[in-house]
């Protein structure tokens, strides 16, 4: 997916960037696999906001995407390659031998008329064919693993993402994610082989705020800037410290770097954690 830049012709276009969109084979999604999208605004059931800086946007429909592709043994055929204005990779849809349709997360580099399957055994090592981890070659690219056997793929699904099969010991798989982090699956979870498609999402520049108000994300007011009612980090004349010991939330709670794992059940699993920014 190139990227295209226009002439500087106002101030929002100068550092702006957009996806040319060259590598879609069809612009009408499946009506049949469709389905309305609740606009919620970062609020929770009872109204309060949970997830500041959301609201507004562009009219969204969710695409059925198929994470677990449990027909195995029955060849698909790509029909075409699709936008899904819900994630930044791109979305094929499947049609199988029997007729029915789905949609899958597409690989990069997927061409459409091409023929992939999803098998419990082994088979033919090509991108978009999904196995369990056990029958796949150690060094391949994978995306769309699965945590546990038959849950459906739950990590490495943003574009242009992908992860690295390292070995097979016993029972588990080790695999190295793009963070750094290494850590076991058990080698029954099924994965995609392929790097997730659309990588050059990530060179985008929205370059101004009217992009960003599309994609429903509001303005964000830095703490300090604030009054004292309104932030921990309010108050105070010119450019002045926040005045605490640490960052915090709005509502008072430990913020900026603060560990928010809380699944200490598989932390067995993690054999290296995640490179850390510094």
């Amino acid at each position: 997916m190139p990227v295209k830049r226009y002439k500087p012709t106002s101030a929002g276009r100068r550092r702006s960037s957009v996806d040319t969109f060259s590598d879609l084979t069809k612009h009408t999604p499946e009506k049949s696999l469709l389905i309305a999208k609740k606009q919620r605004a970062g609020r929770s059931r009872q109204g309060k906001i949970t997830v500041r800086h959301r609201g507004g946007g562009a009219r969204r429909h969710v695409r059925l995407v198929d994470f677990k592709r449990d027909k195995f043994d029955v060849p698909a055929t790509v029909t075409a390659v699709e936008y899904d204005p819900n994630r930044g990779a791109r979305i094929m849809l499947l049609t199988y031998a029997d007729g029915e349709k789905r949609y899958s997360l597409a690989p990069n580099g997927i061409r459409v008329d091409s023929v992939i399957v999803s098998s419990q055994k082994k088979g033919e090592i090509k991108e978009g064919n999904r196995f369990p981890l056990e029958f796949i070659p150690s060094g391949m690219d994978i995306h769309d693993v699965e945590i546990l056997p038959n849950q459906g793929g739950k990590m490495i699904h943003a574009a242009g993402a992908s992860a690295q099969l390292m070995a097979i010991e016993g029972k588990q798989a080790t695999i190295r994610l793009r963070s750094g982090e290494v850590r076991m699956v058990i080698k029954d979870c099924m994965a995609t082989i392929g790097q997730v498609s659309n990588p050059d999402y990530r060179l985008i520049r929205w370059g101004k705020a009217g992009r960003m108000r599309h994609r429903g994300i509001r303005p964000t007011v830095r703490g300090k800037a604030m009054n004292p009612v309104d932030h921990p980090h309010g108050g105070g004349e010119g450019r002045n410290p926040i005045g605490l010991k640490r960052p915090k939330t709005p509502t008072g709670k430990p913020a900026l770097g603060v560990k928010t794992r809380r699944n200490k059940s598989s932390n067995r699993f993690i054999l290296r954690r995640r490179n850390s920014h510094k």
